[in-house]
Order: structure tokens, then C-alpha cells, then sequence
């Protein structure tokens, strides 16, 4: 896509006074969205087209951009940034191209097999001929070689090194660019793998080398196994990626350490992050929860449904007392078990760019998506299959005139022929906003199921709580979401449509340390668990120091992972008392705590039984300044007056209706817009259905007051 350009030119201009440039970038599957923070603290957003060959290039697209917008060259633009945080979906994307590098897997003997048989997971456990998962590594490069630990560390079988020199010659044959080496109990001590380590290094000179020690200290097997091989997996072209990226930016001047978003909704450089690479696995719409928590917090709501919208997925993220749901070990992403702490987002096929089609006389949309090349067909870009967006222009919800701020000119009457060959036809249906409104009403009802399944799982009544909706694509549907689910109200902020990459600027560097301790929780030896403690702490603010953030900002949370006997999985509890010697009241303490939150969460607590301690783990948090959400002056005028556009005809329930436009930019705190109606905001367009009202907040935050679902 050629890009936009900028409608205000280039001046050479002095740093700014007061600080410099803040940047977050969200790499989606459509568009590269851009939040700039200047120096006075204001907010301006951008897009960009997401390059898929070569995400860098879409990221510095944008990053010229918002130099456009300051009247400064890309040089002097950079140098006067002092942060660029960046969520990238490199991982996803290479996990479900499966195009990651040829891997290789050393285990212990006998163990080989561990990632096959899944601890007998199934997606489906009603298919007997449902297939497993692509192999990331097939069994023909999965070798075991003798050594054993005994569960306290201790050696039962040395390592066998000349079996091990033999075992990476084959797989040397084999062409192996990445080895994951996963022993039993190394966790406990990981002697083993790391003598494997210094050997694969002089056998294997070049092949990125991944330890389970390293990746994820802790039990289960399988769960350790899958997650170093998914890194081992992913490593070199995430390694690549960032590199590149670096090595651009710095290029044209930036001089500073690149941010990533991570997994577990925190921020790391991306040269640590390289270390470990699976922690940007699902990284991409951690940043819209903590830009969603933020909001819903200064709007006075606690507990809600998080949902975005972008044009390839819909992303839901149940959020409780403000803070999103955190999973700890059972976390799937493209068929492979991920074991690190991961925002609980739940996502499916269905974006704007979901592709509608009729299969064996059924409509059908997603979870196929058009993406960003060639796009929907209204972008006139060469897409050929109707998407949900060129249903949304044909039923007159999207100014082709006015999108994308008014750079890019829709095709309605492209659409209008595709919908009718495409849907209409196959259908037998009446018109063409007929075929249009089926394709809407089908992508509302599987999103609505996604929203069902996330709130259901936890015994939450989506009822009772308001949806928070963003990305490009969330205001236009979500008013009618909220009726069907029975949602009480939508909020939709001004940054919806780049509210992942504002969650990046809202969110602090966070390191997580684990340790292995397996014993029962009345005879946890204390001394160590303090020492081990202690060790992480260490660690962490090393880590963090390194990246240049100060020890005086970091901030710490202890937790404890316990389970009853006989459990598989178990449950990070907080432990009270910050960086505190861990003493036996703190114990007792977070053993009633565990007890207490098994209640909760699976109705029912074995108080008589001791748990056991399978493990500890410290979050280490270095806390920073965070940019002001911005402020809408108050109005008490008729919105028409001041933010009409006119009017315009949209289809609603089977048939059109006259409907009012209002322009985002000059609407004020305090007006009310009654539905039907359209609300154009420079990257995303609110809806308001028949029935409902919007008014803006003071922080710009649209509030949707759901009626009935207009049908």
C-alpha cells in the first residue's frame, strides 16, 4: 500500500522542551497503529498499512508519519523520542504460517515423545479422526539421550556426553537452525542441560540453543517441553525481526533501547527479549487490556468485558476488580501449550476483514480474513471476496468518503456487485442489504459467543458487566453485541483505534523470575524458600538495571504456586509482605489464601488437606510516569449544532433509515447522541443503534446505553 501522505510539511525543529516523544506501535494483522505522546503530554494517533513481508518497513512507515505530523524529519524525530514501545505479532504470525525454523529437540531418554502425546489434550474429543497439530518438530529430530535426576536434583544417571555428541552429529545432518533441550528435573538442578549446552555449542556452531532451565523452571513435563519447543521454534525469526528493527532505528536515529510488550501484559528491551522469545507469543492484545483497565478505572468501572475488534480478530479479555485475567500454565496458542503467565485473551476469526462466503448453501464468515493485502474489496486494493467491512459500507454504517480520515476512498459500488454474486444470489435473498445485513448479523452473533464462552468458563453473567470495546472496528458493532448478550452499556474511548498501542505507553517493564520447590506446605523449608526468594530478586533487578531502569522504581510481588495432592495443575497465590524474609505466618497465610481462591474459582476448598508448593515466582515491576488520557471540554449545546455532518441512510432491522452523522473531533463532554446515528472519529466510526444514546465522558470515553437489539 502507498502510503498517505502527510498533510502538513517538513521543518527542521529544535528537541522539544519538557521531555521528549513517547511512541507505542501495535503491529496488526491489517493496520500498524501508532499512539504519539508529545512533550506537552497531548495524544495524536496514525495508522499505517501492516507490511506482512517485512513488518519493520510498516512499523517505520508509521514512525514517518507521525514525523510528518511534527513538521520534523524522521532524524530529528527520533533523536528527540525518548521511548518507542512496540507490540509485534511475529510470533503468532510464524506459529500459524508454520514457517518457523527447522527445530530439533534433545530430551531425556525415553521422553521423546512427550509433545505428542499432549497429556492426551484434544481439541476434540468427540472426532476420532481429528488431527494432531502440524509438528514443529517431527519425531525423526526429537532424540533421547541417557541421563536422570531424581526429584531433588540429585544425579541417578550421569550424562551420557558421546551419546550426546552422536545425537547432535545427527541432527547436524539433518540441518537443524534451533535445539530445545529439555531433561527431566532439570528445573531442579540444571546442571545437565547446560554441560548439553556447552557441548551443542562446539558440535552445532551457530544453531540457536533453547534450555527448559531457562525458558520455564518449573513442573509439569509436558507443559516445559512444549513451551521450550515453541521458543526453540520461534527464536531465529523473532531474533531477525528485532535486529532489523534495531537496525533501522537506529539508522535513522534513535539511539535508545527498543521496548517489547510481552505476553504477561509487561514490557522488556527487546534484547532481552530475545533471550526468551516465546514471551511475545500472544503479546499483541495484552496492550488493549491495560489500556482498557486504565480507562474503565478513571470511567468507574471495575469489573468488565474488554473487546477488540481489528481486522483480522476479535479479542475478548474478561477484567475483574481492574485487573485482567492472568493464566498461569494452561494457556494454548496455535495447537502448542504455552506454560508462562500470559493475559487471559481469548480470540477468534472475526474481523473486519473476515471474509463472508456461502459454503454448501450457509453463509459462512471468518475465520479467514482478508488482511491488510489485498484487504476488502471497498479498499481498492484487489480483493475480490466480500469481508465484513464492505458489509458495513453497503449498509451505509461507513462514509466511503471519510475513512481512514479521508485518505483512502471506499468502492461501495465494488461492493455492492460483490455482495450481490458473492451472498445475495447463493442466498436467494431479496437485496443486496439483505445479503449485506446476514453477513453483519453472523459476525455479531460469533463474537457474541466468544464473549458468552469467556464470561461462562468463569460462572460471570455477561449481564451484569459493560463492555469496553476498541480497535478499528469495535464501535461499529459493538452497540449491537451489548443488545444480544444483554450487555447494560458499551464504552467506547476516543483511542479505540489505536488502543493497543496507547496500552503500550500505559504499561511498566516487568521481569518474571521462577524457582523450582516441590514439597508439602508444612514442610517448606523456609530458610531456602527466603534464600530463593532473594536470588530472584537479585536477578530480576539485574535484569532490569541492565535495561536502564532505575532499582529505586522497581516494585516486587512474591507468589506462591500450589496445588492440593494429586492435582496436575496448580495456582500462583500472592504471598503478603513485599521483599519480607519469608517466615511460617507468611506461609500460613498463603496457604489459607490458596484454600480461599480454589473456593472461588472451582466452587469448592479442601481445608483439610495440606497443599503442596510446586513452585515460587517473583514479578518485578519497575514503575514509571505514565501519559495523561486526554480531557474533553464540556458543552451543554445541541451536538447538531456544533458536530453535525449532515445525514445520511443506514440499514436498520430490513430497511433504511434516515439517519444523523456527527463528526468525533468537535463533539464535547456532556452531549448526547440519540440512535440511530453515526459518530465519525478520524479512524473508527461508533454506531448507535435504534434505541440507544451515546454521551461523552470528560475523559472521551463514549458511553452506549443499550435498548433492545434492533433485528
Amino acid at each position: 500500500m502507498t502510503q498517505p501522505r502527510s498533510k502538513r510539511p517538513l521543518a527542521p525543529a529544535p528537541r522539544p522542551s519538557g521531555g521528549g516523544y513517547r511512541v507505542g506501535i501495535d503491529v496488526g494483522g491489517t493496520f500498524t497503529d501508532l499512539v504519539l505522546v508529545r512533550p506537552d503530554r497531548s495524544i495524536h494517533l496514525d495508522k499505517a498499512a501492516t507490511t506482512l513481508h517485512d513488518q519493520s518497513e510498516g512499523v517505520m512507515n508509521g514512525l514517518s508519519r507521525l514525523a510528518a505530523s511534527e513538521g520534523l524529519p524522521i532524524e530529528r524525530f527520533l533523536a528527540a523520542t525518548d521511548r518507542i514501545v512496540h507490540g509485534t505479532t511475529t510470533a503468532d504470525n510464524t506459529m500459524i504460517q508454520m514457517n518457523g525454523a527447522v527445530t530439533g529437540l534433545v530430551t531425556t531418554r525415553g521422553h521423546r515423545d512427550e509433545i505428542e502425546l499432549r497429556r492426551g489434550y484434544k481439541e476434540d474429543i468427540w472426532d476420532p479422526s481429528f488431527p494432531p497439530p502440524p509438528p514443529i518438530c517431527p519425531r525423526r529430530r526429537r532424540l533421547g539421550v541417557p541421563e536422570r535426576l531424581d526429584f531433588e536434583g540429585n544425579v541417578v544417571e550421569p550424562l551420557d556426553e558421546d551419546e550426546l555428541r552422536r545425537a547432535l552429529r545427527r541432527l547436524s545432518l539433518q540441518g537443524v537452525e534451533s535445539l530445545a533441550i529439555v531433561f527431566l528435573f532439570s528445573f531442579v538442578n540444571p546442571a545437565h542441560e547446560r554441560r548439553a549446552r556447552e557441548i551443542a555449542r562446539e558440535e552445532l556452531p551457530g544453531v540457536d540453543l533453547s534450555l527448559s532451565c531457562e525458558v520455564l523452571p518449573k513442573a509439569p513435563e509436558f507443559e516445559r517441553t512444549s513451551t521450550t519447543l515453541v521458543n526453540a521454534y520461534v527464536a531465529p525469526k523473532i531474533k531477525r525481526y528485532l535486529g532489523n528493527l534495531e537496525r533501522r532505528l537506529r539508522d535513522a536515529g534513535f539511539a535508545r533501547d527498543l521496548l517489547l510488550m510481552q505476553s504477561n501484559g509487561g514490557l522488556m528491551t527487546a534484547s532481552w527479549v530475545a533471550e526468551k522469545p516465546v514471551t511475545v507469543l500472544g503479546s499483541g492484545p495484552a496492550g488493549g487490556v491495560v489500556a482498557a483497565c486504565r480507562v474503565a478505572r478513571e470511567a468507574g468501572a471495575g469489573d468488565f468485558i474488554s473487546v477488540d475488534m481489528g481486522g483480522t480478530s476479535y479479542d475478548v479479555c474478561l477484567v475483574r476488580g481492574g485487573k485482567p485475567e492472568i493464566a498461569s500454565s494452561w494457556n494454548w496458542h496455535h495447537r502448542y501449550l504455552i506454560g508462562l503467565p500470559m493475559v487471559d485473551v481469548q480470540s477468534v476469526g472475526a474481523g473486519g476483514g473476515s471474509i463472508a462466503r456461502v459454503v454448501e448453501g450457509a453463509l459462512q464468515v471468518g475465520p479467514q480474513s482478508a488482511g491488510a493485502q489485498p484487504g476488502p474489496i471497498c479498499y481498492r486494493r484487489g480483493g475480490r471476496l466480500v469481508t465484513v467491512t464492505d458489509a458495513n459500507l453497503a449498509l451505509g454504517y461507513l462514509n466511503p468518503a471519510f475513512f481512514y480520515g479521508g485518505e483512502l476512498e471506499l468502492d461501495l459500488d465494488a461492493v455492492r456487485e460483490a455482495i450481490d454474486d458473492q451472498v445475495r444470489r447463493p442466498l436467494g435473498l431479496a437485496s443486496v442489504e439483505d445479503a449485506a445485513w446476514g453477513v453483519f448479523r453472523l459476525v455479531n452473533a460469533n463474537m457474541a459467543n466468544a464473549i458468552r464462552r469467556v464470561s461462562a468458563t468463569r460462572g460471570i453473567d455477561p449481564r451484569e458487566l459493560p463492555l469496553l470495546a476498541f480497535g478499528g472496528n469495535g464501535a461499529v458493532h459493538a452497540g449491537m453485541q451489548a443488545a444480544e448478550i444483554g450487555s447494560p452499556k458499551v464504552i467506547v474511548p476516543k483511542t479505540a483505534p489505536a488502543f493497543s498501542a496507547l496500552g503500550l505507553l500505559l504499561t511498566d517493564p516487568v521481569v518474571i523470575e521462577m524457582r523450582s520447590v516441590i514439597a508439602p506446605a508444612d514442610r517448606v523449608d523456609l530458610a531456602r524458600a527466603s534464600a530463593l526468594f532473594e536470588e530472584m530478586r537479585r536477578s530480576a533487578n539485574a535484569a532490569l538495571a541492565k535495561a536502564g531502569f532505575s532499582p529505586g522504581s522497581v516494585r516486587h510481588r512474591r507468589l506462591a504456586h500450589l496445588c492440593y495432592p494429586g492435582q496436575t495443575f496448580d495456582m500462583p497465590v500472592e504471598i503478603e509482605g513485599g521483599d519480607a524474609r519469608f517466615g511460617r505466618r507468611d506461609l500460613e497465610r498463603t496457604v489459607e489464601a490458596f484454600h480461599a481462591l480454589h473456593e472461588e474459582l472451582h466452587t469448592y476448598a479442601s481445608r483439610d488437606q495440606v497443599p503442596v508448593l510446586r513452585g515460587l515466582a517473583l514479578h518485578a515491576t519497575a514503575v514509571g510516569e505514565k501519559p495523561d488520557l486526554p480531557r474533553i471540554p464540556a458543552s451543554a449545546r445541541d451536538p447538531r449544532a456544533t458536530a453535525g455532518k449532515g445525514r445520511r441512510r443506514a440499514w436498520f432491522d430490513g430497511r433504511w433509515e434516515d439517519t444523523a452523522v456527527y463528526d468525533g473531533t468537535k463533539m464535547r463532554a456532556r452531549q448526547r447522541v440519540v440512535g440511530p446515528a453515526i459518530v465519525e472519529e478520524t479512524f473508527t466510526t461508533i454506531v448507535v443503534y435504534p434505541g440507544q444514546e451515546a454521551t461523552l465522558d470528560a475523559l472521551g470515553n463514549y458511553h452506549l446505553t443499550v435498548g433492545e437489539p434492533a433485528r
